[in-house]
C-alpha cells in the first residue's frame, strides 16, 4: 500500500533568540486537504512555528517539509508552493485592491494580463469586486483581511499558513473568513492555522496541536482533547457565593472526580445526562442551597487549554519584546 506524504511534517524544531527558547522539540503533521490548528498563548511559540515552516526563519535543530519539500535545503523552490496570511493584512494601503493583487501576481512572475485576470477572480471569490478600484486604505479590517487571504491565494499554493488571520475581526468578519477557509480546504487546499480563539480551531480544525512553552503538549481531534478532560458536568450557579462550601459537599457523592469551584459557579462531572440536574437540584435543596441556575454541558476547549497548561489561551507569557515579534 502507497501512503501519501503529509502535506506538512516536522519533527524536533528548535529556534532560539538569545536564552529564550522560542521552539523546544516542536513535532507538527498536516494530511493533504486538511486543517492542523496550532493552539496556544502569545509566546507559545505558534509564530515561530510558522515562519520556520514558511522558510523566512531557518532553525537551529530538527527539519521540516512541506509539499513535500525541504524548508532548509529547497527553500527557494518552496516559497512558490506555500501562502501566507499573517496577524495583520500586508496589503499597500496606497493601492487600489486589484493593484495589489496584480502586483503579487507580477511578483511571481506572471504576465501583466495573466496577473490581472487572476487578481479579478480573487476579487470576485472573496467578495471585494465592487471596491476592487479603491485604495485598500479605505477598506474595513475584514475587507483588508480578505484581501490579504486572497493575495496569498494569487499563485494557487497547495499549502496555505494563516497566522492568527482573524485576530480583531468583529463576529461577522471571522465568520465570513472561516467560510472562505473551509471553501478552500474543500477544494483540497492544506491549511495551517494558528489561533489564540478556541472556537475558532473548534470549527475549522480537523487535528489540533497545543503548543505552550516551545512544547507541543497536547495533539488530536477536537473530540480526542476534550474526552481528556472528562465527560458531562452539571454546572451550578449558586444564589450566593458563600455557599460554595456547602454545594461542593452536597454535589461531591455524584462523582468520583472533585468538584470545581470558582466564585459562585459550581461544577461536578458526571457520567450520564439524564437525571442529572434532577439530582443535582435536589441535593442542594436538602442542603439548604439556592441555585439560580442548573445546566448541563460538555468539555470545551477552554476546559482541555485550562486543563493542560493551567492558564487561558489569552494569557501573556512572560518572553522577551524580541520573541514576541518573531514568535
Amino acid at each position: 500500500m502507497r501512503f501519501e506524504e503529509p502535506a506538512i511534517s516536522a519533527q524536533g524544531l528548535v529556534k532560539s533568540f538569545g536564552d529564550v527558547r522560542a521552539l523546544d522539540g516542536v513535532d507538527l503533521e498536516a494530511a493533504p486537504g486538511t486543517v492542523l490548528g496550532v493552539l496556544g498563548p502569545n509566546g507559545a511559540g505558534k509564530t515561530t512555528s510558522v515562519r520556520v515552516l514558511t522558510t523566512l526563519l531557518e532553525p537551529d535543530g530538527g527539519q521540516a517539509r512541506v509539499a513535500g519539500l525541504d524548508v532548509v535545503k529547497d527553500a527557494p523552490r518552496l516559497r512558490s508552493r506555500i501562502g501566507l496570511a499573517g496577524q495583520y493584512a500586508a496589503v499597500d494601503e496606497n493601492l487600489t485592491g486589484i493593484e495589489n493583487l496584480t502586483m503579487v501576481g507580477r511578483l511571481y512572475g506572471n504576465k501583466r494580463a495573466v496577473a490581472k485576470r487572476r487578481a479579478a477572480e480573487l476579487l470576485e471569490r472573496f467578495s471585494l469586486s465592487d471596491a476592487g478600484s479603491r485604495p485598500a486604505k479605505t477598506y474595513s479590517g475584514g475587507m483588508r483581511r480578505r484581501l490579504d487571504l486572497a493575495a496569498a491565494l494569487v499563485a494557487s499554493p497547495p499549502v496555505l499558513f494563516l497566522d492568527e488571520p482573524t485576530t480583531g475581526l468583529d463576529p461577522r468578519s471571522r465568520i465570513e473568513l472561516w467560510t472562505a477557509i473551509e471553501e478552500l480546504v474543500g477544494e483540497g487546499t492544506t491549511v495551517l492555522l494558528t489561533t489564540q480563539y478556541l472556537e475558532e480551531a473548534d470549527r475549522l480544525a480537523d487535528r489540533i496541536a497545543v503548543i505552550d512553552h516551545g512544547h507541543v503538549i497536547a495533539e488530536g481531534t477536537a473530540d480526542e482533547l476534550k474526552a481528556r478532560v472528562g465527560g458531562l458536568r452539571v454546572e451550578v450557579t449558586l444564589t450566593h457565593g458563600a455557599a460554595a462550601f456547602a454545594a461542593m459537599t452536597a454535589l461531591e457523592s455524584m462523582s468520583d472526580e472533585p468538584v470545581r469551584v470558582d466564585g459562585p459557579l459550581v461544577s461536578v462531572q458526571v457520567d450520564e445526562r439524564a437525571g442529572a440536574i434532577m439530582e443535582a437540584a435536589r441535593r442542594l435543596s436538602q442542603a439548604g442551597v439556592g441555585a439560580e441556575d442548573i445546566a448541563v454541558r460538555r468539555p470545551t476547549l477552554d476546559d482541555v487549554f485550562l486543563s493542560l497548561t493551567g492558564h487561558a489561551t489569552v494569557e501573556d507569557q512572560d518572553v522577551p519584546e524580541l520573541v514576541e515579534v518573531a514568535a
